[in-house]
């Protein structure tokens, strides 16, 4: 075969390959072989006409197509070792020439993997993150296990305030009529936390147990079911019962009933550990983001749309898989949100995006670099692995015996990143 780049300007390569003549005659003759069976020609056995009759019959062309699939995946395959092309969607085909006397040239067309021109990534400056936990903070999160822990008490004497919680049944109509998910009985409500359309809460301070009020409200106009999306409604509510939160005091008593320890200030102490050790372990993640988007930012590359739109594509098959263990659909979904299928793939552009720029930037680092897995690692890997599932090496071994691809990639992944921090100026 004869291979010959004709173009490869912004992303896209187009190549030809020249298959000798004898060569496709030798798929025309497999071609006839495999299909000589299929035609009927009167005066032969069906199955039995010679190929001489059957062109006779049907053209001289009448096996190209067949032959031209046979030749086709070696002349690409060739092609694009040749030629060391990366593609990264399907190619267009065109058959420039083909007859039983010519040789077949076949004309391909192919996005390819975009070249990228690595800035600077070693010595790259960021500012970390303020991890530092001061004793507000520990105390702005008992008052969330305060509130976690609070009791709710049945209010008889008072009408309904802000941070209730209260009971009701409730009748919604637009125009008069009642419309679909506007009723409900034994609701339970929290005054104040704009779970219910806006305004809908505010309207029953004020109201006593056993009071029906009538509540008067617009749907937002960005309401996920769309027929009711900026409609005035009338709902007719009735309180049924009010309740209150009592918190419980922040003392011994407290640490005692809520947790493993006998003084509040042990429960101090070790809830300020584990929020330091979560705001340090957060903090080193966020570094490590911002090092891979500084080193993003510094590298040159244009992407081809197709491999956003491929990776949107792989977005969206994991996000139905997870869909799908809450027995859901993506269908379901959308209507759930108010939104479509393409609204969706259109919110996770901007992540796939920056998938395929840290892949390519990833790819030119460890190329660059030399960075791979060894068999050191990759025995580390099983441990790490028997461990955590309380197995052998032998046994996660052959586990990962067809899939070794998939563990080197996650570690040459890791061993990327850990190399750019390890080079990064984090102040």
């Amino acid at each position: 075969m004869k291979i010959e780049l004709k173009s490869n300007e912004k992303n896209v390569a187009k190549f030809e390959v020249v298959v000798e003549n004898v060569k496709f005659q030798e798929a025309v003759t497999k071609a006839f072989k495999q299909n000589q069976k299929k035609f009927n020609l009167q005066g032969f056995r069906k199955g039995k006409a010679p190929r001489k009759m059957i062109e006779l019959n049907y053209g001289v062309e009448v096996f190209f197509e067949d032959a031209v699939n046979i030749l086709l995946p070696d002349a690409y395959s060739e092609g694009l070792d040749e030629l060391k092309l990366e593609p990264v969607d399907k190619p267009n085909l065109d058959i420039v020439e083909i007859g039983n006397d010519k040789d077949l040239v076949l004309s391909f067309e192919v996005t390819v993997r975009p070249e990228v021109k690595l800035g600077e990534y070693k010595g790259v400056e960021i500012e970390s993150i303020d991890t530092v936990i001061t004793d507000e903070d520990v105390d702005k999160e008992l008052e969330v296990l305060r509130g976690q822990n609070a009791r709710l008490i049945n209010v008889e004497d008072r009408a309904v305030e802000l941070n209730d919680k209260v009971i009701i049944d409730y009748v919604g109509t637009l125009d008069g009529e009642l419309f679909e998910g506007g009723s409900d009985k034994g609701h339970e409500l929290e005054i104040g936390s704009n779970t219910f359309i806006p305004g809908f809460e505010d309207q029953l301070i004020g109201a006593n147990i056993g009071d029906e009020v009538e509540v008067n409200v617009t749907f937002p106009e960005d309401y996920h079911v769309e027929e009711m999306a900026g409609k005035e409604v009338v709902f007719k509510v009735k309180v049924l019962s009010i309740k209150v939160k009592e918190l419980p005091e922040l003392d011994d008593d407290f640490a005692i009933d809520t947790t493993e320890f006998d003084t509040l200030d042990e429960y101090r102490n070790d809830l300020k550990e584990k929020m330091q050790l979560s705001a340090d372990e957060s903090a080193e993640r966020a570094n490590r983001d911002r090092v891979i988007e500084k080193c993003v930012e510094n590298m040159e590359v244009e992407i081809p749309e197709v491999m956003i739109d491929q990776e949107v594509e792989d977005m969206i098959n994991n996000f139905e898989q997870q869909l799908a263990q809450q027995g859901l659909n993506i269908e379901q979904y959308a209507q759930f949100t108010g939104g479509s299928l393409d609204d969706l793939k259109a919110s996770m552009r901007k992540d796939a995006l920056i998938r395929v720029e840290t892949g390519l930037l990833f790819d030119a680092i460890v190329a660059k670099e030399n960075i791979e897995a060894t068999e050191e690692d990759l025995e580390e890997e099983y441990k790490k692995f028997a461990e955590a599932q309380d197995k052998t090496v032998e046994e996660i071994k052959e586990l990962f015996s067809r899939n070794t691809d998939y563990l080197k990639d996650s570690i040459v992944s890791r061993k990327t990143v850990d190399f750019l921090v390890d080079n990064a100026n984090i102040k």
